[in-house]
């Protein structure tokens, strides 16, 4: 069945999830409107997750797609039951060998972050909310294949979904749109389920030591 149509919401997550794609980009973007200001009632909403214009909106576009799990988790219904904080992050200042990396789940002191590469603080909100969609995912200090595979299927999932309803989007030159199209073409490719996601996580170096489950992910996709 297909993926968007029957999405299983595992209750643990894990909270490393490692790029599949460290390649440098140029980013060449058209124009951009500037957003509008936020509501005081939607900006209360996500104060303790973000104060950023253009990650509200994009957590709130993940009310319209599979991600609204994702959306619930980053305000608190996670394992830690506290709101998940939101950064954009020079990341290579936690570890040189995360410079090129996406997106970076932490979990310190009981709380969990999400922080995301400056680069992509220009990316498109259907992008940002794709990739929030997967991080959210991991709430825990356990990984393995399956988690990583059902994260990657649900960002793919999300801009499948909003790039749809948008087909603008799908040819802006930014390095995040990148990853997501290329995730969209295995989910495509595999009839909208995990298929080829989970052959490309498998070959993905950065998961070669991970195991096939993890608490709450014991089933394949």
């Amino acid at each position: 069945m297909s993926i968007m149509k029957k999405f299983r919401i595992p209750l643990l997550g894990a909270f490393l999830a490692l790029s599949l794609f460290s390649t440098s980009y140029a980013i060449v973007e058209p124009p951009k409107v500037p957003s509008a200001l936020i509501d005081e009632g939607l900006a209360k909403t996500y104060k303790k997750s973000t104060q950023d214009t253009n990650v509200i909106e994009a957590l709130e576009l993940l009310k319209q797609t599979s991600g609204e799990y994702s959306r619930k988790a980053i305000l608190g219904d996670n394992l830690t039951r506290r709101p998940i904080k939101i950064e954009f992050k020079n990341l290579s200042e936690i570890n040189p060998a995360y410079a090129n990396f996406d997106a970076l789940g932490w979990k310190k002191s009981g709380k969990l972050y999400i922080y995301i590469n400056k680069k992509h603080q220009s990316a498109p909100k259907e992008a940002l909310a794709a990739l929030l969609a997967h991080e959210a995912i991991h709430q825990d200090e356990f990984n393995s294949l399956n988690e990583e595979t059902y994260a990657w299927t649900l960002e793919a999932a999300v801009w499948t979904q909003l790039s749809e309803d948008n087909l603008e989007l799908q040819n802006i030159s930014h390095p995040l749109v990148e990853r997501e199209n290329v995730i969209k073409k295995l989910f495509k490719k595999g009839n909208y389920t995990s298929a080829y996601i989970r052959k490309f996580v498998i070959s993905n170096k950065g998961y070669q030591n991970l195991p096939e489950r993890s608490p709450g992910f014991e089933e394949n996709l």
